[in-house]
């Protein structure tokens, strides 16, 4: 057996200390580093600054916002704009009814697609192979607008809070991630619970679920946001029911109304009052304000599930 003497095994240290710790950059590596942070900086600061506009134009002096002087920094900070808005007539109904259809919507999606997914891992279901390409096809093909509205009509979903929630408990995709997810959970978890008595409920209930949070959690962020931002269905399925309208459908009603809207809020105000005048709401800012009032929310739930979401969405699209 052979032994390395003491300068051998210093340098052997020091080769691998060079070659496992420190890398010797390159004149092109540093440039291309450089512009690839100096990209991605400015690609994420002009993400970030049609909102950050927006925000700053809804709290400074709505006569500086009118004459175009609110570019980066906000003067002469104020709420009342968003004060004005709340007392605005069915706003915070359809801020209510959106709030009730993205919890509930997203919790029964969430729950049918978990249940679904796992059911699809299952070899001795019936006609798995049939279920599962069937499934896929639904992603590309659908019977269309007018189809779907005479069938939603028929089933006497028009015009109700359910037309919401139904026919978006079931997503393919999502059902499509929950299983891939699941077959990445070792076997041997299932089949210890199956010797202890375990049925599949109480093996999904108690296993599968809580080890699943990291896909759940993701899918439930593709349903909340979609919930939360959806207003077509309020527009198509729900135009005869105002009270049913949506936080988004509103927004885009104030939008096309936004005038009329102006001169309602401006009524409010005192028009003897200099500074009340001076502060009068206009079209630019009733559209600002209500932007914001349907972002802010959803913005500040999305960073508590950021954790889960990368971490879901890598695992859950490892296989198919």
């Amino acid at each position: 057996m052979a032994f390395k003497t003491g300068h051998e095994l210093k340098s052997s240290s020091k080769d691998r200390k060079e070659n496992g710790i420190k890398i010797k950059l390159t004149t092109g590596d540093i440039v291309f580093n450089i512009l690839n942070y100096l990209f991605f900086t400015l690609f994420t600061l002009s993400c970030i600054f049609p909102f950050y506009y927006i925000f700053i134009n809804t709290i400074s002096s709505n006569d500086l916002v009118r004459k175009g002087a609110i570019t980066f920094i906000p003067h002469q900070l104020t709420i009342s704009n968003y004060i004005a808005m709340s007392n605005v007539n069915d706003l915070w109904n359809s801020f209510f009814i959106t709030i009730l259809r993205t919890i509930l919507g997203t919790v029964l999606m969430v729950f049918a697609s978990a249940l679904a997914g796992y059911l699809m891992t299952k070899q001795e279901m019936w006609h798995r192979k049939f279920w599962y390409r069937f499934l896929v096809i639904t992603m590309y093909f659908n019977a269309g607008l007018i189809p779907t509205y005479l069938n939603l009509s028929m089933l006497g979903l028009t015009n109700t809070f359910l037309v919401y929630i139904i026919p978006a408990i079931v997503s393919p995709y999502n059902i499509i991630l929950v299983k891939t997810y699941v077959e990445s959970i070792p076997g041997e978890i299932e089949e210890s619970a199956f010797i202890d008595g375990a049925g599949y409920w109480t093996i999904f209930y108690k296993i599968i679920w809580p080890l699943s949070k990291p896909i759940l959690a993701t899918i439930a962020i593709f349903g909340a946001v979609g919930h939360w931002n959806s207003f077509q269905d309020s527009l198509i399925y729900n135009s005869n029911s105002p009270e049913l309208y949506t936080l988004q459908h509103r927004l885009y009603v104030y939008l096309n109304q936004s005038s009329n809207l102006s001169a309602m809020m401006n009524g409010a105000t005192s028009s003897s009052d200099s500074t009340a005048l001076a502060n009068s709401l206009n079209t630019k800012v009733i559209q600002y304000t209500i932007s914001m009032i349907t972002i802010i929310p959803i913005m500040l739930v999305y960073p508590f599930m950021q954790r889960y979401f990368e971490k879901g969405i890598m695992l859950g699209a490892v296989k198919g």
